[in-house]
């Protein structure tokens, strides 16, 4: 199609075209004609030059962690001999990944290959696609456009935040207690421990450096109570009890659950997750982080039917992490006889809304709820953690319990 400018062109030799004729002057009329020649010459070497650029897009890595900066590589190949001409490409990105990307391209010499390359900073956790891509493809005097659109479409995963809990916040903090709440969840000790080969994602802080000495080859040590245990994630993800996706009181949930989720993993636990909508399901490390990264906001009205699953698949080698909001005081009973057949418990509960914020007679209602539940559960011998929506878990994960807990049953 005719741009602007070769409307104009157009436009242009119609009129010197028609003065010329009313003028008699024959150097006129062929300056007219070739003005209203030439935006048609222009769109037929465009038309020849269909098919003949290729892009192809490419991700430095389809699965990162929010605020972590990505590139999209775009490799744009000539396949005529002639250099191509002014190339204008617009890749089509989700709204939470920002405007659609715009990159010029001056022009690919014939038979060759330009890249060019545009970054992204996702905020968000989520599956989104990336495209398609659109090429405007104009001549060389800027009279004539053709587009033509590329239905590849690349997606990008956007994980939870993880926070690593193997770690206090600053040095100031006590590192004991994190460890300690860890070791109660975990149940394993550093006297009871196998030998293993190494294998790829392993953490490699547990690499066991004498026996690396003594065969040549690099052993990894498993704690024993690790190999043979299991953990299940519960993320009460109902709409009625953290909000709608994306919310602040979600999105911490989410992240508390792929926190302890990969803590549950590097420590050699098999790791199963379930939400108020799924029964628990076996994962692996991978499949886990892409299935928090996608969930949503789910509309069952109550957990009775989530914890009936949950009865189901107690076992006394399975530690239980809960992650959902200070429960109703009718829920906790089922609660409490859920996590019965289970080894270590542990509850962290995520406030709806930010107390501090609050009016006063919410915050009362939510401080209330959430101190019930805790001392319901603690008499039952789960751990619990108290968050609020901009309460990072690494920062109550390593501070002192504020009131002593039953020992696991």
């Amino acid at each position: 199609m005719l741009t602007r400018r070769g409307v104009t062109v157009s436009v242009a030799g119609l009129a010197m075209w028609f003065v010329a004729r009313l003028i008699g002057s024959s150097g006129l009329e062929i300056v007219g004609i070739g003005l209203g020649v030439l935006p048609l010459a222009a769109w037929g070497s465009l038309h020849f030059l269909r098919q003949r650029v290729v892009v192809r897009r490419r991700l430095t890595d389809a699965r990162v962690s929010p605020g972590t900066r990505l590139t999209v590589d775009l490799e744009v190949e000539n396949r005529a001999a002639s250099p191509s001409p002014f190339l204008l490409l617009e890749d089509r990105l989700p709204p939470a990944l920002g405007r659609p990307a715009r990159l010029v391209v001056a022009g690919v010499a014939g038979r060759s290959i330009q890249r060019v390359s545009y970054t992204l900073l996702p905020q968000a956790r989520g599956r989104f696609g990336i495209g398609p891509l659109t090429i405007d493809v104009g001549d060389p005097f800027g009279l004539t456009r053709r587009r033509a659109q590329l239905a590849d479409r690349d997606e990008l995963l956007v994980t939870p935040e993880i926070e690593d809990l193997s770690r206090p916040p600053d040095a100031a903090t006590a590192a004991n207690v994190g460890t300690a709440r860890a070791r109660q969840l975990l149940r394993t000790g550093e006297e009871y421990y196998t030998m293993r080969a190494y294998q790829q994602g392993d953490d490699l802080r547990r690499i066991h450096w004498p026996s690396v000495a003594r065969t040549g080859a690099l052993m990894i040590r498993q704690d024993e109570a690790s190999r043979r245990a299991g953990g299940l994630v519960f993320l009460d993800n109902r709409e009625a009890a953290l909000g709608q996706s994306h919310s602040a009181s979600f999105e911490r949930a989410v992240s508390c659950a792929a926190s302890v989720g990969l803590l549950l993993f590097r420590n050699g636990f098999t790791v199963r997750l379930a939400t108020s909508e799924h029964p628990a399901a076996l994962q692996t490390e991978e499949k886990f982080l892409d299935a928090l990264a996608g969930v949503g906001h789910g509309r069952a009205p109550s957990l009775a039917t989530s914890l009936a699953h949950l009865r189901a698949a107690a076992s006394s080698e399975m530690s239980l992490v809960l992650v959902a909001a200070p429960p109703a005081s009718q829920e906790l009973a089922s609660l409490v006889r859920a996590g019965t057949g289970f080894g270590p418990k542990l509850a962290i509960f995520v406030h709806p809304v930010d107390p501090a914020t609050a009016p006063p007679s919410r915050k009362v209602q939510l401080e209330a709820r959430a101190t019930q539940a805790s001392l319901t559960l603690a008499r039952a011998g789960w751990d619990c953690i108290v968050l609020s929506p901009t309460t990072r878990l690494l920062e109550r994960w390593h501070a002192p319990r504020e009131r002593p807990l039953a020992s696991n049953a």
